[in-house]
């Protein structure tokens, strides 16, 4: 067993918490060139919606790329899935407060 592997086994409700504390802890390394280059954009985007915008980010770029995660799955079932839309929705609505156009 790698060890990517061993860090992957560790799951909440199917997901597997190493892939989600990857994600929000590259957002939010990312979050300040992000919200800089988006500024050129006269887009004024505070740091802490990347972090909220990382579930809805990720939603769309593996729905993209046709890669179906469980996530992705669970978003696109009409009869289920009721709690992963509702973070998401909660995450795109909190990532969407609070930007600015200038």
């Amino acid at each position: 067993m790698t060890t990517l592997e061993f860090l992957r086994q560790f799951r909440l409700g199917g997901y597997a918490v190493f892939d989600f504390a990857v994600s929000f802890l590259g957002m939010f390394l990312l979050s300040p060139l992000l919200s800089k280059l988006f500024l050129k954009l006269h887009l004024e985007i505070p740091k802490l919606n990347w972090v909220f915008l990382t579930i809805p980010i990720a939603i769309i770029v593996h729905l993209l790329v046709g890669n179906m995660t469980p996530m992705t799955k669970s978003l696109l079932d009409l009869h289920g899935g009721y709690i992963t839309k509702l973070i998401a929705l909660a995450s795109l609505i909190l990532g969407i407060y609070g930007i600015k156009i200038i």
